[in-house]
């Protein structure tokens, strides 16, 4: 990684993809559980991405750019997943290592959660079902409500206190990392 500037200033001229594959290398050097899968989805006929594959679930871990709730969602789209939906408590403990283990274990990541339709019943968007495994933090949600009069409406992955990745609603126009999924 530390010939990635002048590899950079190789890449200028290329299209986004090939400088997408070219991340996706760096990135899966040091990713033991990162798959380079082509697939017949939309995302593997733009470029490779560095999908992990835990469990029976494959993610993308959106971590270079910090994007707001809908951008995040948009994103995950666009390149045929979506937004991160946590079901099992195993499930939510694997994303976490894997996080934790990338030394990103201190930073937010976006997920499907939220509460948009119905304050306080949060579901995942990404398959419209409701949240059944919880794993909030002390006192959350709490709906926080900001000088702007903006709520928080969105679920995030947080270590707040320094006890891992909890689940914390969040403005969704807080600007983070966040989590895809394949379809």
């Amino acid at each position: 990684m530390e010939d990635y500037e002048d590899y950079e200033d190789d890449l200028e001229g290329f299209e986004d993809s090939e400088r997408s594959r070219t991340r996706f290398d760096l990135f899966a050097d040091d990713c033991p559980n990162c798959v380079d899968e082509h697939s017949t989805n939309l995302a593997a006929s733009r470029w490779t991405m560095p999908l992990l594959k835990l469990g029976e679930k494959r993610y993308y871990l959106g971590i270079f750019f910090k994007a707001n709730w809908y951008r995040a969602s948009q994103y995950c789209r666009y390149h045929g997943m979506h937004l991160a939906s946590i079901a099992s408590q195993e499930e939510n403990d694997r994303l976490e290592k894997h996080i934790k283990d990338f030394g990103l274990g201190h930073e937010h990541f976006w997920t499907s959660g939220t509460d948009q339709a119905e304050e306080g019943t949060f579901f995942w968007m990404a398959n419209g079902r409701p949240i059944t495994f919880e794993n909030w933090n002390v006192g959350e949600p709490n709906n926080f409500r900001y000088e702007n009069g903006e709520e928080e409406h969105c679920l995030e992955l947080w270590n707040r206190d320094g006890k891992g990745l909890k689940w914390n609603d969040s403005p969704c126009s807080f600007e983070t990392f966040f989590v895809c999924e394949v379809q």
